[in-house]
């Protein structure tokens, strides 16, 4: 009993310093100190590196809760409209809004190398079943990539502005007009970028099949 007691003692700690780190990063920007972070979570400065080792374990964990309770479930939720063209548009404008409210955070998790495999593929699985959808019924271009879809967010971050102006959502909207199906063929990816995961090559199968069918 005291050994379980003390392991959820453990979690709740680590709980609290990665929600404090997230706030404490949103608020005070991607150079907040531990300090400040284990200030705002009631622990120790100990206590963080005992949990979590270093700054970058810190912040590849708050990434870790980010990323599964505010981006994933807008890209799961694609699935499930209708259109899937529609589907597309709100996942990314909502992934948008959310990284642009946590751009400090983005920052440190670049540092930090929180952006992994794994979580790229946690991105691009369920848009990709969504982007080969929307291209079996002719909806987007058929030459379309999930990688695509993670630039177009990437390009409109950099169209954000201060807090309270949604700006962004015009430059959006212009990228999203030019995912509707046309003749003209896009250029090649880049062969210095990363490799084709599944989550790419199925829309592309799918789409050539949906061509000669």
């Amino acid at each position: 009993m005291p050994e379980q007691r003390h392991r959820a003692d453990a979690l709740r700690n680590s709980d609290r310093i990665v929600r404090a780190a997230i706030t404490a990063l949103r608020e005070g920007g991607a150079a907040v100190p531990l300090e400040e972070i284990a200030r705002r979570a009631g622990v120790g400065i100990a206590t963080v590196y005992r949990r979590f080792g270093d700054r970058d374990g810190v912040i590849r964990a708050c990434f870790e809760t980010y990323f599964a309770e505010e981006v994933e479930p807008h890209a799961l939720a694609a699935r499930t409209v209708a259109d899937p063209r529609q589907g597309l548009a709100g996942a990314l404008g909502a992934i948008v809004d959310t990284m642009a409210s946590h751009r400090a955070l983005l920052t440190a998790a670049r540092e930090a190398g929180a952006f992994t495999e794994a979580i790229s593929e946690r991105f691009a699985a369920p848009l990709g079943d969504v982007l080969a959808e929307a291209q079996r019924r002719g909806l987007v271009r058929a030459d379309l990539l999930v990688r695509d879809l993670a630039a177009m967010v990437v390009m409109t971050l950099a169209t954000v502005g201060p807090p309270g102006l949604d700006g962004h959502r015009r430059y959006l909207a212009l990228l999203l007009d030019g995912t509707r199906p046309s003749e003209e063929p896009l250029p090649p990816p880049s062969a210095t970028g990363a490799a084709v995961s599944p989550a790419e090559r199925r829309p592309r199968a799918r789409a050539r099949s949906a061509r000669t069918g």
